[in-house]
């Protein structure tokens, strides 16, 4: 695994940006796999920026999205379709029937998660993952577990994500209970992986999840075992890591 540590989120978004531009400059049809979350807001930003200016060429580009919210319409202002139309994709050259994320009003779980699957499938595979972290380990809506998910799934989502989302809703009640999530296997499967973090209240589970045991109670531990992980992030979410790889 390799690391690049900034000294704040605006340089880690960028170093992040920089990472997903040369993957689209070096195959314009590449498949991004990408996440949503305040973390990626900034690399979204970035990559609008370089767009704007001619430096990228999103017309051919493919993306496949980690996860939806189970119940909610591409509508929905909490939807995770509206925040990538919203922070990314409305503002880029990129064709929407290119962009695929997975279908929240499908309520026969089944049925929804093996749809995604062969999406991901059909389009051979993600290029280029872009992940966050969630201060329990998650890695899109993959929570700790006594096993790793393999394929795309519903899950039921844990009382700390449920909080911790819930700065986005009116209320903590309005923030749904479930969540379609593409799976470890899927998300292992990517030919590489970035995953961001930021801020101090990442510290810890980044040191957990990078230098400790590989464990489904820490979903993110399992990233140990890819042959092609980039882990970006500022001075202070790596802060607890660098203490020990240094």
């Amino acid at each position: 695994m390799r690391t690049y540590c900034a000294k704040d989120y605006y340089h880690a978004s960028r170093m992040a940006a920089n990472i997903i531009s040369a993957q689209v400059i070096m195959k314009p049809d590449c498949v991004l796999g990408l996440a949503t979350g305040s973390t990626p807001i900034g690399t979204y930003e970035q990559l609008i920026r370089w767009y704007e200016k001619g430096d990228l060429d999103f017309s051919e580009t493919h993306s496949i999205n980690l996860d939806e919210y189970k119940g909610l319409t591409a509508e929905d202002e909490q939807s995770y379709r509206y925040f990538m139309n919203t922070h990314l994709f409305d503002h880029i050259n990129i064709d929407k029937k290119n962009t695929f994320v997975p279908d929240g009003t499908e309520l026969d779980s089944e049925k929804a998660c093996r749809a995604y699957e062969e999406i991901i499938r059909a389009h051979g595979g993600i290029d280029l993952q872009i992940l966050g972290l969630g201060h329990n380990g998650h890695i899109g809506f993959n929570e700790p577990d006594s096993a790793f998910a393999k394929e795309t799934h519903c899950v039921k989502l844990s009382e700390s994500t449920i909080t911790a989302n819930a700065r986005f809703f009116a209320t903590i009640d309005d923030v749904p209970k479930e969540a379609y999530t593409m799976g470890i296997k899927s998300i292992m499967q990517a030919r590489k992986i970035v995953i961001i973090v930021s801020g101090e209240g990442k510290a810890e589970i980044v040191k957990k999840a990078f230098l400790g045991p590989i464990t489904p109670e820490v979903p993110a531990s399992v990233l140990q075992l890819h042959n092609d992980v980039i882990l970006v992030g500022d001075e202070a979410a790596l802060a607890e890591y660098n203490k020990e790889v240094q």
